[in-house]
């Protein structure tokens, strides 16, 4: 049986580091652009029911609705949230809760209703209720003006 000529370089990833000597990338790091930082919100959840969508979105620790607002356009909703947690007399040691302003827009599958939307947050959970806009296919008579 004939050995694959490739084994040598099956890791090749050891390979770059002796030959780079160490963690190569990280000499770069200090001319990179920063990191984006991922917001800790990844809890967004959508639900659909014929003609009716409900999107369930995880914001721990919002104490005034005003940190949230919710914007929808056609076939987009738009979420922007703050969330501050502050524990008075405690210091932020280690963060694994997202912090900070965020904002998620989100594609909808059909245009909505925008006089049937319900926004309500119970648990740290915001719970958000579309309903399909049906459009109303009969004829509109058009009414012809006389032109002078």
């Amino acid at each position: 049986m004939k050995s694959n000529p490739f084994d040598p370089f099956f890791d090749w990833t050891k390979h770059l580091e002796h030959f780079f000597q160490g963690d190569f990338w990280s000499s770069f790091q200090p001319f990179l652009p920063p990191a984006k930082k991922q917001s800790g919100i990844s809890g967004i959840n959508i639900y659909k029911k014929d003609n009716e969508l409900l999107i369930v979105v995880s914001l721990p620790g919002l104490e005034k609705m005003e940190d949230v607002e919710l914007y929808v356009y056609y076939k987009t909703l738009e979420i922007k949230a703050n969330i501050n947690l502050q524990f008075k007399g405690f210091e932020l040691i280690e963060e694994g809760i997202f912090q900070g302003t965020w904002e998620k827009t989100i594609p909808i599958p059909f245009a909505i209703k925008e006089d049937r939307i319900e926004a309500t947050y119970h648990n740290g959970l915001l719970f958000i209720h579309l309903h399909r806009l049906i459009p109303d296919e009969t004829k509109k008579k058009i009414e012809i003006k006389k032109g002078e």
